[in-house]
């Protein structure tokens, strides 16, 4: 056989992938050499790539390129990515040691313009004195202004905030002519003007459409009773011999339990009273109430109360705190249901009217009770 036959063996030239005598591939006709292939794979084979001859390694140069073969990678996956470089985090946190500034301590604050407080208390206390102790009918046109003006601020705010409208014209005419039936008739006239003023809001209503009677008439009662009705207790005070003196000393335990309990509650409060009606007041607050009033109460029964005892006074002081903020509670809850802080702007640093009669109000039946059980009605 010869070389252009497939069963010649390899031509052994300078080349081992050379595969016939020429360029252009085996001779057609000839078997193939090495193991027998069947003809359907015979088809699919291809030639082998010519892979010129690798030198020896012996030189620095064929070490060098040697390895740079056999150091790089075998697979195209196997590429190294290059890593990016790390960036620092752009707010990083304090170590855990690092010293932190303390925390400033904040300076309490009373909430309200101490100052204009001060002021508008000092000129309603000298127009309240004045009046009770000049001509006591001076004293019961004070207290009707006072009633119409917070039955004015309680159903702006009913109205402005849910939507209830308070009749307020039989509520005012009422309130007036109930404050004056308590101070000339007593407690028998205070009921009836009471019982009156509701038929009249009951009534005033029903000229408007029926839509929302029933929550504007309870409103109406209920303004009817809280404010101008247990104001007449007050009144009551004032017909005794003594009145002047009695009313006195209910002005005199009320402003001191409020300002005991906002003295100790600013400076030693810790505890919260009740946090979901009044934030503000606290447990400690309630005590220095308790402690001022009866310290006053038994000053005031002792001296100012004709036949008065000092012990009737530390119960009387007792009972005033106990009222004066439940009555401020009270308030505070009417006005959380509102969603405003205040009754009204009429007084600087105080609010409104009605701000200034949460306490009052539900006071002034107590200390009429206490009173009267005490030293009679004189």
């Amino acid at each position: 056989m010869n070389d252009s036959s497939w069963g010649a063996p390899p031509h052994s030239g300078p080349h081992p992938g050379y595969w016939g005598p020429s360029d252009q591939g085996p001779v057609q006709g000839a078997a193939p050499a090495g193991p027998a292939y069947d003809a359907p794979e015979a088809q699919h084979t291809r030639p082998m790539p010519i892979v010129p001859d690798v030198p020896a390694y012996g030189g620095d140069q064929d070490d060098d390129r040697g390895a740079a073969r056999l150091s790089g990678p075998l697979f195209r996956d196997e590429t190294p990515q290059a890593q990016a470089p790390r960036t620092a985090p752009q707010n990083p946190e304090p170590m855990p040691d690092a010293p932190q500034p303390a925390p400033r301590p904040q300076k309490k604050s009373a909430g309200r313009d101490l100052g204009a407080a001060i002021g508008v208390g000092v000129g309603l206390g000298a127009v309240i004195v004045a009046s009770l102790f000049v001509v006591k009918a001076v004293f019961v046109g004070v207290v009707v202004v006072a009633v119409v003006v917070g039955l004015w601020e309680l159903t702006s705010r009913l109205q402005e905030r849910k939507e209830i409208k308070a009749p307020l014209v039989p509520l005012a005419l009422g309130g007036a002519a109930m404050v004056i039936a308590g101070y000339v008739r007593d407690a028998e006239g205070a009921w009836v003007a009471m019982a009156l003023t509701a038929l009249a809001v009951l009534v005033w209503r029903m000229a408007e459409p029926p839509e929302g009677y029933l929550k504007d008439v309870t409103a109406g009662v209920f303004a009817a009773f809280y404010v101008p009705f247990l104001a007449t207790f007050v009144v009551m005070m004032l017909a005794a011999d003594d009145g002047a003196w009695r009313v006195l000393t209910f002005l005199v335990l009320t402003v001191v339990s409020d300002t005991g309990a906002y003295a100790v509650g600013w400076r030693f409060g810790k505890h919260k009273l009740a946090p979901r009606i009044s934030p503000g007041k606290t447990r400690e607050g309630l005590l220095g109430a308790v402690s001022f009033a009866m310290v006053a109460g038994a000053l005031c029964m002792q001296f100012l109360i004709d036949d008065g005892s000092w012990w009737q006074g530390l119960l009387l002081g007792l009972a005033v705190a106990a009222s004066a903020t439940l009555g401020d509670l009270g308030e505070s809850m009417i006005k959380r249901d509102l969603g405003i802080k205040d009754m009204g702007t009429l007084l600087p640093g105080h609010g409104g009217i009605m701000d200034r009669l949460d306490s009052l109000l539900p006071t002034a039946p107590v200390v009429w009770l206490l009173l009267v059980a005490f030293v009679g009605s004189g």
